[in-house]
């Protein structure tokens, strides 16, 4: 199992951006698919956006315009870059990977982003 560790959580004031960061370790990355997930207070954590060990980006309705994910296979990280922040997207933000081939998986520690005035 890898370790994965996410920074550039904090806060910012609606419209603002932030950029998340995932490095991870212990892990063949190029062959992760790799996915930030995110979980607010009292509810179930959701899958925000997913970028394949192939460079395919998908991402849920909620954020499509606003997040791009991408990631680096020679630094093994994978980047959130947020936009146009609302409040509604406060949460811890987790980094996770599943390796394509054995359905591995990994979780990171999370990261809080706060989004208010």
């Amino acid at each position: 199992q890898g370790r994965l560790v996410e920074s550039g959580g904090g806060f910012v004031q609606p419209g603002g951006s932030l950029r998340l960061s995932c490095a991870a370790s212990g892990i063949i990355f190029s062959v992760n698919d790799m996915s930030w997930y995110r979980q607010a207070p009292g509810e179930q954590r959701d899958l925000v956006a997913t970028i394949t060990s192939r460079g395919r980006a998908n991402y849920t309705d909620d954020v499509k315009g606003r997040f791009i994910i991408s990631r680096d296979n020679t630094k093994n990280t994978v980047d959130l870059q947020m936009n146009s922040l609302k409040p509604e997207d406060t949460a811890i933000y987790y980094c996770h990977a599943r390796r394509t081939n054995t359905g591995s998986t990994s979780w990171g520690q999370g990261t809080q982003v706060t989004v208010a005035s």
